[in-house]
């Protein structure tokens, strides 16, 4: 039970961030002259982000997947008059496709208001949730103890006061830092607060050389910034006009937003995404790749070197002729080195946070769990009691995504992202450190077609890190599963389109 949508989806949240800007949105007017807010208009310390030239009125996009239309995009920033000038940004995403054969749809919304002043605090935001995954609003505010206070809203349930954290570092030209970069002829670095799970990321844009580029039958110069985020790690390259227009951004080399008037940016083709996005094998695994303990070997090409990383469950050698071997094991933890509950995570803590959408600590997750264990004191069984729990209890369904533990436990529906999502929850809530694993399993679909698709399971911290997969009741997850990173975070648009299994051994 695969699916390609929450991976895609919610890294390009983060990523949309980057592309605030404000060309004209009216398909039939001519674009307006591209400058920034009058200079009397300007507060005497307003920020670049003001000043870097841009057309006015908010600025439409088309997402594209492999050339193949998924989805829009909306950004715009102006300047908030008033006796303290503010900023306000406005991101919207909207993307829509067919998943197999479930239509699927997430529209992610967010607005946030900065000091107009250079270096201008982040001071409050809107994030608004509707679709797959879930709906829900959060408002956040920054308290004037230097706190950023965050109220979460769901229909359905009483409004929650998160804990408070320490208040966001992203400044107002982060909102913007490719117009801010191109302004200045330098590089620009700043932070993110991601609206997903409210954590903050590094953020930096570099100048690159101006590129020319045909757009409407002419040639023309354009500017090139490149930005990196610390939570994808994709370089997102910006093309801006002399002018301020942003024109193209790419998202690594399968995923581009292109410049559409806003009639043309909505109109979208249903795309079916499995097909577009899983690898084709020349032939099928060998059966040996499905035993505990088991191995299986594979020769491929257009694999990264960020996504080589050797663990006790993949290893790779380089090839001659610049490919690479892979091979993957699976193995169950060894009895001498399993421990009894809690555990200490050997990552200092990360694996045992209750977050925005792990939510370890809510009473229902914590309540359920323990009736899960129950009196089991060996970490290792606790935890295949859990992969076994939620293995039989959720039902198998690609229509009822969340992005939350507690809306998994309450509908006990979902797919791979789901099933994980709930037993990360449950096994953080015993004291087991825990953490999602993103990557491609092996599956022979209803065409027949041996082939990768993308997925989600679970790695545990039993005295030793084991993996095992809920969605198919795998107390070990077999070696069929290749990983490309943890907690939603392996950004995948660069594989696809580019990863090829060229030999099966």
């Amino acid at each position: 039970m695969t699916r390609t949508l929450r991976p895609m989806s919610l890294a390009l949240v983060a990523l949309c961030a980057l592309l605030t800007g404000a060309p004209s949105a009216k398909a039939a007017a001519p674009a307006k002259a591209a400058a920034p807010a009058k200079a009397a208009s300007l507060p005497a310390d307003a920020s670049d982000v003001l000043k870097a030239p841009r057309p006015q009125g908010g600025e439409f996009f088309g997402l594209y997947l492999m050339d193949k239309k998924v989805g829009w995009l909306f950004t715009d920033l102006v300047l908030v008059p008033g006796a303290v000038p503010q900023v306000k940004s406005v991101n919207q995403l909207v993307f829509k496709a067919l998943v197999g054969t479930r239509l699927s749809e997430r529209n992610h919304r967010e607005e946030r208001v900065y000091e107009a002043k250079a270096g201008g605090r982040l001071l409050s935001f809107t994030v608004t949730q509707r679709g797959d995954g879930g709906d829900q609003t959060l408002e956040g505010t920054t308290t004037p103890d230097g706190k950023l206070r965050v109220v979460r809203k769901r229909v359905g349930y009483a409004d929650e006061v998160l804990p408070l954290q320490p208040a966001p570092k992203e400044h107002v030209e982060d909102a913007d830092q490719a117009r801010v970069a191109l302004f200045r002829k330098a590089k620009v670095e700043g932070f993110s607060l991601d609206g997903m799970d409210l954590e903050t990321y590094g953020l930096s844009t570099m100048v690159e050389a101006p590129e020319q580029r045909t757009l409407n039958g002419v040639k023309v110069k354009l500017g090139k910034a490149s930005s990196l985020s610390q939570k994808e790690k994709v370089p997102v390259d910006s093309y801006v006009t002399q002018r301020g227009e942003m024109v193209l951004v790419d998202f690594g080399k399968t995923m581009q937003a292109r410049k559409e008037t806003e009639a043309v940016a909505k109109r979208m083709d249903l795309v079916e995404v499995f097909g577009l996005t899983r690898v084709v094998l020349p032939k099928p695994l060998p059966e040996a790749a499905r035993a505990v303990p088991g191995s299986v070997n594979l020769v491929v090409q257009g694999l990264p070197m960020k996504f080589r990383v050797e663990t006790y469950r993949q290893k790779f050698m380089t090839r001659p002729d610049g490919g690479v071997n892979v091979t993957l094991l699976a193995a169950a933890p060894a009895t001498a080195n399993r421990k009894p509950l809690p555990l200490t995570d050997p990552d200092g803590g990360e694996n045992l946070k209750s977050t925005l959408m792990v939510e370890s600590d809510a009473p229902a997750i914590r309540e359920q769990s323990k009736k899960i264990i129950g009196d089991e004191k060996d970490a290792y069984r606790a935890a295949q009691k859990v992969n076994t729990w939620v293995a039989t209890h959720l039902e198998k369904d690609y229509g009822a995504s969340a992005d939350r533990a507690t809306d998994v436990l309450r509908q006990k529906r979902g797919d791979c992202t789901e099933h994980s999502l709930l037993s990360v929850a449950l096994l953080r809530a015993a004291g087991i450190p825990a953490r999602r694993v993103d990557g491609v399993i092996y599956m022979v679909n209803q065409d027949g077609v041996p082939a990768l698709y993308w997925h989600e399971w679970v790695e545990a911290f039993v005295g030793e890190w084991t993996q095992m997969d809920p969605t198919f009741n795998q107390p070990v997850a077999d070696a069929t599963h290749f990983a490309f990173g943890y907690e939603g975070n392996a950004e995948i648009t660069p594989l696809i389109g580019t990863l090829k299994v060229v030999e099966v051994k």
